[in-house]
């Protein structure tokens, strides 16, 4: 073999080596760039989760980690796909707790959750541009309230105290964080003891026009 020949031989083995080289690092940092993100499985441990006692605000400092954490959205504007409305009444020891105004919606930074509220009107929003199952366990998440079949913020099941939901006046019986969201529901949220429950379950709520 010649001397031009080898010359040619070893420039394409340095080549071919620098393009592998190269394509490795871009594999590699498109990988990392977009590792998928671990599904929560202890949402008590999202950040920014509200643990206390009532009231409690919307948080928004950890809002958009929250909602990559669950798997959902950070929008830019109201999705228009699935378009529903909750309405969502709370009584807890005793004492009615507000539905506090703009859960998901993070003014500061411009973007705005799936599922959010307005107002302080108690009605939940869920507005997503794909059509899909949501839930009231995702709802607190994106609240940043600690939220279980147990528990709700520092209030936790035990010592003759319940914590229950109730749809459309009626009890309902299954997991709390995996209740489906769907239109018009009246939502009404209760932790005390059985005394405290009040004798007339809200069951209706009049939605605007429109909603």
């Amino acid at each position: 073999m010649n001397e031009k020949t080898t010359n040619k031989t070893s420039g394409w083995y340095i080549f071919t080596g620098i393009a592998i080289v190269i394509i490795g690092l871009i594999v590699w940092a498109y990988s990392n760039a977009h590792k998928a993100i671990a599904p929560v499985t202890d949402a008590t441990q999202l950040p920014g989760i509200e643990t206390g006692s009532a009231p409690w605000p919307a948080e928004f400092n950890h809002l958009k980690q929250r909602l990559s954490a669950i798997g959902l959205p950070a929008l830019t504007a109201e999705g228009t796909a699935l378009h529903i409305h909750q309405h969502l009444d709370m009584l807890i020891d005793g004492q009615v707790v507000p539905v506090p105004t703009h859960i998901g919606i993070d003014q500061a930074d411009q973007f705005i959750a799936t599922i959010h509220v307005h107002d302080t009107s108690g009605i939940v929003h869920v507005e997503s541009p794909i059509v899909q199952t949501f839930t009231l366990g995702q709802f607190f998440d994106i609240w940043g309230l600690k939220f279980t079949t147990t528990s709700i913020g520092n209030y936790a099941v035990g010592n003759s105290k319940v914590l229950q939901l109730y749809v459309n006046g009626t009890l309902y019986q299954g997991d709390l964080r995996e209740f489906v969201l769907a239109a018009h529901q009246e939502l009404f949220l209760f932790y005390g003891t059985p005394d405290q429950l009040p004798k007339t379950i809200p069951a209706t709520f009049a939605f605007p026009e429109g909603y």
